[in-house]
């Protein structure tokens, strides 16, 4: 109905992105079917990090994956305290800003954002500078 709708009053819509959203898509339900067969060495690492270095290591991560790979996959791992589980999806919230180098939506975002940047490429290290002081902004509040 979506597509059919869109269709009918082209005129009215923006072009979707549909290459972009499968994308996005298929990472997604990769996660989901893939996840569940990490728990075998993810199970024993986050289960010996207390929950500061799990919020930092969280944190790093969603800089080089995906804050929602993040914390599907810590949502396998059992007997997380709720500290432990706070600290993870905290981390990765806190991380969110730097999810625009190493996120499944990069394509949809590449398509949004090429337009400003010379040449119409996107530098990973201007991107990382850029939102690195928010990152630290929400970094603390999280901690506080």
């Amino acid at each position: 109905m979506f597509l059919g709708y869109t269709q009918a009053y082209e005129r009215y819509q923006n072009p979707l992105m549909l290459k972009e959203g499968l994308l996005v898509r298929f990472f997604l339900a990769g996660l989901v079917v893939l996840g569940g067969m990490q728990q075998w060495w993810l199970q024993p690492i986050v289960s010996s990090l207390g929950p500061t270095a799990l919020f930092f290591g969280a944190l790093g991560l969603t800089a080089i994956t995906d804050n929602a790979a993040l914390t599907y996959l810590g949502s396998l791992i059992v007997g997380m305290s709720d500290q432990a589980k706070y600290m993870l999806v905290a981390g990765a919230v806190a991380g969110g800003g730097l999810t625009v180098i190493a996120n499944a939506p990069n394509p949809a975002g590449v398509a949004l954002l090429r337009r400003g940047f010379n040449d119409e490429s996107i530098g990973a290290i201007g991107l990382l500078l850029g939102a690195l002081p928010s990152t630290a902004v929400a970094a603390l509040f999280f901690l506080l």
